[in-house]
């Protein structure tokens, strides 16, 4: 899985300033992403404080070990 450029907190830190008023083009353009990278950051992580979005990020890695461990995720995705 590939690793994010962006922390949980810098994801966060973008998506309070495109609450705060700022256009999401430019806050793309600004860090380098598309806007519909953007978009899928809110859909993901909206309305989250950093601790809550890392928290998200440690289950999901708990749920991908434990699946793995337990023959529910192959090597062709899951079940």
């Amino acid at each position: 899985m590939r690793k994010s450029r962006f922390t949980e907190a810098q994801i966060i830190g973008i998506l309070k300033q495109a609450e705060g008023g700022a256009k999401v083009g430019d806050l793309a353009r600004e860090h380098g992403v598309s806007t519909a990278t953007i978009y899928n950051w809110r859909s993901k992580y909206g309305g989250l404080e950093v601790n809550e979005a890392k928290r998200l990020k440690e289950l999901e890695d708990e749920n991908r070990r434990w699946c793995t461990n337990n023959g529910l995720w192959g090597p062709h995705g899951a079940f």
